[in-house]
């Protein structure tokens, strides 16, 4: 068996403390993980932790960022030449779709991948059921293929893959579905920098973010497929939000139609402070910035007609051309590493497994959005949160973004599209559509005759 001597550098001997303890399969273990790990990287970030970029000074430039609003009148392309624009694309074959699924459901209360939570609300139906749907919903109406990349983290990916073998990948054809597993960050104690031990055979570790796509594209092979497919454009999602237009043409159109190398949606924000990335553009690039980054002043300011200058809060929606994500997977320093105080459970030196109580450790991700500067053109596009964004991040009880208001959320909008083609809903009544009996409201009022009635919970599939 190889001496670990030689893999773990000065200063990170914890790592080896426990090796005359291991049987052979947990050394194989231990000694592979240690090998993953980029301890330069690791010593720089650590060293750079301090490090206080002034971002007064950047962000007292920011302005609202170019963006199609829901109020038309003054968007360079109206809808309907973007629909057109986006329905010769898609069955021209030239987008793929990358939904990002590595969280697991644990602050739900749910211990599995979180796309398998039943969140239908009469279906029953997993979120990777409904995004999966809408897919094939897509597929048939423009009579393409439209492969779906799924990216999973070592915590989700044997669970997602058996799940989805389980349900016969819900209908996608298998050389249609590809999924492919994020890396990960060891996580450093926070006092002397050195990688912690989650068990004394295994590192203390994390998925590296969304931004570890860009990485785990490449290492996978993905990109080389999508090139073979003749794929140049990338519907971007994550795996919580079950309103999510997938493939939405007036989207995709947009970003077409200004040759956009990356194109994010957006909704309004309705106060200064509301917890939610700010697009905004500064010296002529778009960028994402945190709520707990951006200056009060800045935050607060408003035009003439009362309405926030910094309007536009990100929903994690994007559209992503080939090319950029091909230039920036070549780089390793493309995106930046994000340093997030955390607590993470790890081994003391007796051998003990310590839970600790307050922020302990550095965890080290990157984020996608950090793409939107190194795109040559980038817009927003407004949509209505009411038609596309129910995240579903909290357990029950809390204010938002649970599963009884994303739940509440998908109701009401086919409440309103059954309503709109002359159903009548009675009050208090669930209703639920499956994108494969109507992918939106034109659809529903070529199915619905007016006058029908709906007295009892009903799924339309």
């Amino acid at each position: 068996m190889e001496d670990p001597t030689a893999a773990v550098p000065p200063g990170h001997e914890n790592l080896r403390a426990f090796w005359d303890q291991l049987d052979d399969a947990q050394r194989d273990r231990l000694l592979c993980e240690v090998r993953e790990i980029d301890f330069d990287l690791i010593e720089r970030l650590y060293q750079g932790r301090n490090d206080q970029h002034d971002l007064r000074d950047l962000l007292s430039r920011a302005k609202p960022p170019p963006a199609f609003r829901l109020d038309t009148a003054r968007n360079r392309f109206t809808p309907e030449q973007a629909r057109q624009r986006a329905e010769r694309a898609l069955r021209e074959g030239l987008f793929g779709v990358i939904l990002v699924a590595g969280g697991q459901g644990t602050r739900l209360g749910f211990d599995h991948p979180k796309g398998m939570f039943p969140l239908g609300p009469v279906s029953g139906r997993s979120l990777f059921q409904i995004h999966v749907e809408k897919i094939l919903a897509a597929t048939n109406r423009y009579d393409a293929r439209i492969p779906l990349y799924l990216m999973t983290s070592p915590a989700t990916h044997e669970e997602t893959v058996r799940f989805f073998d389980e349900h016969d990948r819900f209908g996608l054809a298998e050389e249609d579905l590809n999924i492919f597993c994020q890396g990960t960050m060891p996580a450093v104690d926070e006092a002397t920098g050195k990688v912690l031990l989650d068990r004394p055979d295994r590192v203390a570790a994390s998925p590296d973010g969304h931004g570890g796509m860009l990485a785990a594209l490449a290492r996978s092979g993905m990109l080389d497929d999508m090139h073979r497919r003749g794929i140049r454009h990338l519907f971007y999602l994550q795996v919580d939000n079950p309103l999510v237009d997938i493939c939405g043409p007036q989207f995709l159109g947009y970003h077409l139609l200004c040759d956009c190398e990356m194109s994010t949606q957006v909704i309004a924000k309705r106060e200064p402070f509301e917890k939610v990335g700010n697009v905004v553009q500064v010296d002529g690039k778009l960028m994402v910035v945190e709520y707990s980054d951006l200056p009060d002043d800045v935050a607060r300011r408003r035009r003439a007609d009362g309405t926030l200058e910094i309007w536009a809060g990100s929903i994690a929606v994007h559209v992503l051309d080939l090319g950029l994500l091909g230039r920036a997977a070549e780089s390793a320093e493309a995106l930046p590493f994000h340093l997030a105080h955390k607590r993470v459970a790890y081994v003391d030196p007796s051998g003990r497994r310590i839970e600790p109580r307050r922020p302990n450790a550095i965890k080290f991700e990157r984020f996608i959005f950090d793409l939107m500067p190194l795109a040559a053109r980038a817009i927003v596009v407004e949509i209505d949160p009411v038609e596309g964004f129910a995240p579903l991040k909290n357990a029950s009880g809390a204010e938002q973004d649970t599963a009884e208001t994303a739940r509440a959320a998908m109701v009401a909008q086919h409440r309103r599209w059954l309503e709109a083609a002359g159903m009548e809903v009675a009050e208090g009544v669930d209703v639920e559509i499956s994108p494969l009996w109507a992918l939106d409201a034109a659809e529903v009022a070529e199915k619905i005759e007016p006058g029908m009635k709906v007295t009892e919970a009903m799924y339309f599939h």
